[in-house]
C-alpha cells in the first residue's frame, strides 16, 4: 500500500497539487492521467523519493520492493544488454559479482563460508532462472537473443531505454511506478507489456500515459491529477471518461439551481431589505446566499483542449501517388526491395512495423529527404504535401518565437489569422511569444500542427504524430485526420489512434512490406491468434 499524507507541491506560484490524502491499494493497476504539467510525472517522482514534496508524505511499507523506469541508459552503456537488465535484482547482481570475484581467487575456509551464503542469496533471489527471464523480457520488447550479449551503447536511444523497461520489470517489485513506458514501443511491443502487466505482474503500478488503448487494457482504477488534487476513478480509461463526462454535468446543473437561487435571493433582497418588518428575513437571505457562493467556488481545471482542423486549399488528382519499384539500404541492410504502391485520394494510409524496420524511411522518401537506391515516388496532379517529421524538435530553428515561426510558412496571412491558428493549438497571449528553443516536446508537435493548419495541403504525412501530446491533444488530432478531406499516411505506435484513422494498413516487417486494405483491427482479425501471440 501507498499512502499519501497531505501532500503538497508547487512550481513557484503554480500549485499542481495541495493537500492530497489517498492510498493505492496492492494488487490493483493505476493509470495516472492529466493535461501536460498538471503534475502527473512529478506525483511519481514524489512517490519514488526522486523529489521532495513541499509538505506532507508519502509512506510505502519499507518490506515492498519499489521499481522505478529510469532513464539514464548512459550510465550503462559500457555493460551487456543482459547484465544491465540483470542488474534491476541489485541483490541478485551482487551476489553473482562477488561470486566470481571469490572464484577467482584462492579459495580459503572463509571464502567458501562466504560462497555458501551467497549461493543462499543467488537460490532465494532465484537467480538460477535469472539469465533466461532477462532474455525473454527482452525478447518481449522486440531485443532479438543474438543481440543479448553486446554491449548497451550498440543500440539506438529508443532501444536503450526497452532495456531500462526490462531491467525495471526484472526486480522484482512489489510497486511498480512507470512514466510513459510505451513511448519507444512499437505495436507488437505494447501488445505484449500489457499482456505482461495484467498477467505476470501482481503488485501495485502506477503508470503515466497518453496511450488510450494501453491505459484500457491494463488499467482498474485511473488517477486523475486535475483541479489541483488527485481523484481516483474505479475501471480503465473510457470508463473514468464517461464518469468524469457525467460529473461535470452533474457539476454545471447543480451550479445552475445555485444562480438561479441566488438570483431569487437577491431579488428578496433588493426588495424588502430596507423594510423594517422584513429585514430579519431579508438578513437571512443574504447569509443564503453567501453559503451558496462560496458551495461555487471551485478549483480551474489543468485540462484544456486544442482545436484542430484541417482543410485544403485545393483537391487533389484522383491518383495522389505512386510509388515504382523503390529500393533502398543503408550499407547492408536491406529497408526495401522493389517496393510498389498507390495511394487514391481520400484513402488513410497506416504504417506499422517493429522499431527501426523502415516507417520513417518510407515517409522521407516520399518527401525527397532520401533518394531510393532504386525505383521513384511519383506525386499525383495538384498535390500538395505538408510533412510532420518524427524529430520535428529539431526543425524548429532557435531564436524563432512561435508566432514568428509559424508566420514565415504563409506571409499572405493576416497577423490576425496566424494569432488565431497558434489560439486554436493553446499558443495565447504570451504563449505566442516563446522562444522555439524552450518549448517543450508537446508545445513543439503543437506548433508543427498548427503549421500543418495554415498551410492547408491536400496529403499529409504524419510520422509518429501523437508522441508527446497528451490525451486531449491526441483525440482533438484524430478528429481533425479522420474529418480531413485530403489523404494521409501516418506512423504510430498508439493503437487507438491507429485503429479509428487507418482506412488502409501497411505492415513492415522482415519478411517484407504486406498492404491490407481495410483498417487496423480488420487487419488483427485477417492475421489471426499467432499473430497476435508473435
Amino acid at each position: 500500500m501507498i499512502t499519501l499524507e497531505s501532500l503538497t507541491k508547487r512550481y513557484g506560484p503554480k500549485i499542481l497539487f495541495e493537500d492530497v490524502s489517498m492510498t493505492f491499494d496492492p494488487g490493483k493497476r493505476y493509470a495516472l492521467v492529466g493535461a501536460n504539467g498538471a503534475g502527473k510525472s512529478t506525483l511519481l517522482k514524489v512517490i519514488s523519493k526522486e523529489e521532495e514534496s513541499d509538505k506532507g508524505s508519502v509512506q510505502i511499507n519499507a518490506r515492498l520492493k519499489v521499481g522505478v523506469l529510469k532513464q539514464d541508459h548512459y550510465h550503462y552503456d559500457k555493460c551487456r544488454i543482459l547484465d544491465t537488465v540483470l542488474m534491476g535484482n541489485r541483490t541478485l547482481w551482487d551476489a553473482m559479482q562477488e561470486k566470481d570475484v571469490l572464484f577467482a581467487g584462492e579459495m580459503t575456509d572463509e571464502a567458501g563460508m562466504r560462497l555458501a551464503e551467497l549461493e543462499c542469496t543467488v537460490a532465494e533471489e532465484d537467480g538460477y532462472t535469472a539469465e533466461p527471464r532477462a532474455a525473454e523480457l527482452l525478447e518481449g520488447l522486440g531485443i532479438p537473443t543474438e543481440q543479448h550479449g553486446n554491449m548497451l551503447e550498440s543500440l539506438a536511444g529508443g532501444y536503450k531505454l526497452r532495456v531500462l523497461l526490462a531491467q525495471t520489470l526484472f526486480a522484482g517489485a512489489d510497486v511498480l511506478l512507470l512514466d510513459e513506458p510505451t513511448n519507444h514501443l512499437d505495436l507488437d511491443s505494447i501488445r505484449w507489456l500489457e499482456s505482461y502487466l495484467t498477467n505476470d505482474f501482481r503488485g501495485t503500478l502506477l503508470v503515466v500515459s497518453h496511450d488510450r488503448h494501453f491505459m484500457n487494457a491494463i488499467a482498474t482504477h485511473v488517477a486523475d491529477v486535475d483541479f489541483q488534487t488527485v481523484t481516483v476513478y474505479t475501471g480503465d480509461y473510457t470508463s473514468f471518461v464517461e464518469q468524469k463526462t457525467t460529473g461535470k454535468r452533474q457539476g454545471e446543473a447543480d451550479t445552475a439551481q445555485k444562480k438561479k437561487r441566488i438570483a431569487e435571493l437577491k431579488e428578496f433582497v433588493a426588495r424588502f431589505g430596507a423594510s423594517a418588518n422584513r429585514s430579519s428575513q431579508a438578513q437571512s437571505r443574504v447569509k443564503e446566499i453567501e453559503k451558496l457562493e462560496a458551495s461555487m467556488v471551485v478549483r480551474r481545471s489543468s485540462v484544456v483542449r486544442p482545436y484542430v482542423k484541417f482543410e485544403t486549399t485545393r483537391n487533389s488528382g484522383r491518383d495522389v501517388v505512386r510509388v515504382n519499384g523503390i529500393s533502398k539500404a543503408f550499407g547492408p541492410k536491406k529497408v526495401f526491395t522493389d517496393f510498389h504502391m498507390s495511394m487514391m485520394r481520400g484513402e488513410r494510409l497506416a504504417v506499422i512495423g517493429p522499431s527501426g524496420i523502415g516507417k520513417s524511411t518510407l515517409l522521407k522518401m516520399l518527401v525527397n529527404e532520401y533518394k531510393p537506391d532504386a525505383g521513384e515516388v511519383i506525386w499525383g496532379h495538384e498535390t500538395s504535401v505538408g510533412y510532420f517529421a518524427q524529430d520535428h524538435h529539431e526543425a524548429l530553428e532557435a531564436g524563432f518565437t512561435a508566432y514568428d515561426w509559424l508566420r514565415r510558412f504563409d506571409e499572405t496571412a493576416t497577423i490576425e489569422q496566424v494569432r488565431s491558428v497558434l489560439g486554436k493549438l493553446l499558443f495565447s497571449g504570451e504563449a505566442g511569444l516563446k522562444k522555439t528553443e524552450n518549448l517543450s516536446g508537446g508545445e513543439a508537435a503543437r506548433l508543427v500542427l498548427a503549421r500543418l493548419m495554415l498551410q492547408k495541403n491536400n496529403v499529409m504525412l504524419l510520422d509518429e504524430p501523437t508522441n508527446h501530446l497528451d490525451v486531449e491533444s491526441i483525440d482533438a488530432l484524430l478528429e481533425a485526420l479522420v474529418a480531413y478531406p485530403g489523404t494521409v499516411i501516418v506512423t504510430s505506435h498508439d493503437r487507438h489512434f491507429v485503429s479509428r484513422l487507418g482506412t488502409r494498413v501497411l505492415e513492415l516487417s522482415e519478411r517484407g512490406p504486406k498492404l491490407f486494405n481495410g483498417t487496423y483491427e480488420e487487419f488483427l482479425s485477417a492475421q489471426g491468434t499467432e499473430y497476435l501471440r508473435r
